[in-house]
């Protein structure tokens, strides 16, 4: 499970990489990619805890 949050965050940036330099999705993409972000961290933090 932990890998696969990884790998939907790695491909998020890449997605917001390409919208930020295309200029498409507007501020979607960027909401998105803090809500992978802040899972991420959740669990990286939770993993670390138990």
């Amino acid at each position: 499970m932990f890998s696969i949050l990884w790998g939907v965050v790695v491909v998020l940036f890449a997605f917001w990489a390409l919208g930020l330099v295309l200029h498409i999705a507007g501020n979607l993409i960027h909401a998105v990619l803090l809500i992978a972000i802040a899972l991420a961290i959740y669990n990286f933090l939770k993993v670390r805890d138990v």
